[in-house]
């Protein structure tokens, strides 16, 4: 078993939510199983849903069943897991409603509290009010965030602002779980412990690299919420920029919550904001058409409920550039999109071609080396390599051939990114969550692009449900003399 430091009470607001049963109780009962979360730790879940605790455990042992694979679901580590669970109803409207809460905290009032606002960000300022005005908030309390925490810059501010009248900037935990990702983690493994690839990571030997979030989902039933969004918010603004600033930031000092974040938020402020030409030229906006997912047939994004006159896109690219040393005349390629061909998250590093081959190779083209990091559906590193066609040819041949990178995995169950963030939060580990300052400088690039295309700088485009995106996404780098990764 794995040592345990601290006791804690983990109060999870909107604790009856989709996020909560999908990936919040299923990481709280691995790290319970396996030892991360001591067994006095209480999992008080705050709902608006009048319920006993008797329908509560029953709900979230169902939940389990529901999301957890058959060979990691164990009824006895069940029944130990629901000796942990708790509830308290609550309206977060109402502050006369937290006094349940203050009654089960207040028995133990030394221990550490991880307040996680699973809620809608409007409930943000509110609910750290109320847990304020109760007395809730001690120096051992922790805050986590889930995205979207804003709009824009300006109602990001507003948010942020009103959490900060009640929790330290110390204590809040702006999560995107994409950090919490192994594969993820390993881009400053590879980059900071290897001797090779340090000398190699910037503008001299790398060409461009792209960065791709595709999800073959549509919005689904969440029309309301995702057109008040769209791609470049819900997506481009956090985990895209999260996932650029890893690849292009300079050696932190130390792996110091503080040092890290510190490099991350110079890429963010060496972005280069783009003028009204920039982006008409280097982003692409569209939104997904009827089409056929998985063989079957889907609507498109207009034919949702309310959605007819929709101008939300739900696909979004960009050309980015960074204006600093390492990475001056180095473009990196972003889009994300729903209701794509196929789910798929990567980022590739495509390094320059060879200054003179000396192999004819029968006329084809030795292909660029290239390191592939694949976060979804699969997480995987593979480095290509050009090798030697075995055999007694008489002119050599290349190949392209793939070293894998990957660590083996030792156990059945791989921990999700939820697991590793959590125990973060529970550590008082702050390293892979967004600092303030972080969240406003991504905004801030990201506003003058929504500006832009709010003034139809950049024509909606559309794309048939199923496919890879717009056309426009690949002239956007054609025009380059480039091509995605997948064509």
């Amino acid at each position: 078993m794995n040592e345990i430091k601290n006791e804690c009470d983990i109060i999870i607001f909107g604790g009856h939510g989709d996020l909560s049963f999908r990936k919040l109780m299923p990481a709280l009962y691995h790290l319970s199983n396996e030892g991360y979360l001591h067994e006095q730790s209480r999992i008080v879940t705050a709902t608006r849903d009048p319920m006993s605790l008797e329908e509560h455990r029953t709900l979230v042992r169902s939940k389990l069943k529901e999301f957890l694979p058959d060979s990691v679901f164990d009824e006895e580590q069940v029944k130990h897991f629901e000796k942990q669970l708790h509830v308290v109803i609550i309206d977060f409207k109402s502050d006369e409603s937290y006094r349940s809460l203050k009654a089960l905290l207040d028995l133990f009032p030394q221990r550490e509290r991880v307040n996680y606002l699973s809620t809608a960000p409007d409930f943000f300022g509110p609910i750290c009010k109320s847990l304020s005005q109760f007395g809730l908030i001690t120096p051992q309390s922790r805050v986590v965030l889930e995205k979207p925490i804003g709009h824009d810059l300006h109602s990001s501010r507003v948010i942020n602002l009103e959490v900060l009248n009640y929790f330290d900037e110390s204590q809040i935990y702006r999560i995107d779980h994409y950090l919490g990702k192994d594969t993820v983690q390993n881009i400053m493994a590879l980059r900071f412990s290897n001797r090779f690839f340090m000398p190699l990571w910037n503008a001299n030997h790398i060409d461009h690299i792209q960065i791709t979030v595709a999800e073959s989902v549509g919005v689904e039933g969440r029309w309301g919420y995702y057109d008040h969004y769209g791609a470049m918010r819900d997506m481009v603004q956090n985990h895209l920029m999260q996932l650029l600033c890893l690849v292009a930031m300079e050696p932190p000092c130390s792996l110091d919550a503080d040092s890290v974040r510190d490099e991350k938020v110079k890429v963010l402020r060496s972005l280069r904001m783009m003028t009204p030409a920039d982006i008409a030229e280097k982003s692409v906006r569209a939104q997904y058409t009827k089409g056929a997912s998985n063989g079957e047939p889907v609507p498109g994004y207009r034919e949702g409920e309310g959605m007819a006159e929709s101008n939300t896109e739900t696909f979004a690219a960009l050309r980015v550039d960074i204006d600093n040393w390492r990475w001056n005349g180095v473009p990196f390629y972003l889009r994300s999109g729903k209701r794509m061909r196929k789910r798929n998250s990567e980022i590739v590093i495509y390094f320059k071609k060879i200054p003179h081959s000396i192999f004819a190779n029968l006329g084809k083209r030795i292909s660029e080396n290239k390191l592939v990091i694949s976060l979804q559906p699969k997480e995987s590193i593979q480095l290509q390599l050009m090798n030697k066609v075995p055999g007694l040819s008489e002119q050599m041949r290349l190949q392209p051939v793939e070293l894998e990178l990957n660590t083996p995995l030792t156990k059945e169950h791989k921990p999700d990114a939820y697991e590793r963030l959590l125990l973060d939060v529970i550590r008082a580990n702050p390293t892979l969550f967004m600092r303030l300052d972080e969240v406003e400088a991504a905004w801030k690039w990201v506003d003058v692009i929504l500006k832009g295309w709010a003034e139809d700088i950049v024509p909606m485009k559309s794309y048939s449900a199923g496919t890879d995106g717009p056309s426009a996404a690949v002239q956007l780098i054609a025009r380059d003399g480039r091509s995605w990764h997948d064509e």
